[in-house]
């Protein structure tokens, strides 16, 4: 009986070690981040002030962003003006994103001492939490702000244009619905009369 007990004391343990080597970690390798809540490349796009997926109820919602803006120049039709506008509104934000994103990763790191130090109690976590959301929001702020700068400078076609060059709509160019008058299509949805 001693011995039947034994083997299976022994496959319990070697069934769980094989379930556990299975187990999915999802957050292996992040104790060894200098900032647990932010990757290396999360941490370089703050610092480049990278928009980091912050503006994207503006962009996919018609507003288009400054610097996807500059990139489309050309296809856009971009007067010298408009360009130098969007290049205006462009620079001040990276800039203002920058010094965002720091202070971001600075609060950040911040909550990472205080769990590290072992001494935290719930102000000063809070306090450290309320720091660092002021400045992802102060950071989203900076971008989503200046999509509604860019809308100002540009005209309506452009802004359609703008969508479907991100794919974001269809190109009422490519194809005339069927029962319209291909000419008056065109000619109603900015198309070129070719």
């Amino acid at each position: 009986m001693k011995k039947l007990l034994a083997l299976l004391a022994a496959c319990a343990t070697a069934f769980s070690f094989a379930l556990a080597e299975g187990t999915e970690q999802p957050y292996r390798g992040f104790d060894a981040r200098d900032i647990t809540s932010l990757s290396d490349q999360d941490i370089a796009d703050l610092r480049a002030g990278a928009g980091w997926g912050l503006a994207l109820p503006a962009e996919l919602n018609g507003f288009p962003g400054p610097a996807h803006v500059l990139e489309l120049a050309d296809e856009l039709s971009l007067t010298k003006g408009q360009q130098d506008q969007v290049s205006a509104i462009y620079e001040a934000m990276r800039l203002e994103a920058v010094a965002q994103g720091e202070a971001l990763i600075v609060a950040e790191r911040a909550v990472d001492a205080g769990f590290r130090a072992g001494d935290l109690d719930a102000p000063d976590l809070r306090r450290l939490i309320d720091a660092a959301a002021t400045a992802r929001a102060d950071l989203r702020y900076v971008h989503l702000s200046r999509h509604l700068m860019t809308l100002d400078i540009l005209n309506s076609e452009q802004v359609a244009a703008y969508a479907v060059l991100r794919g974001y709509a269809d190109d009422p160019c490519a194809s005339v619905p069927e029962g319209h008058d291909a000419t008056m299509w065109r000619r109603h949805n900015g198309c070129d009369n070719g």
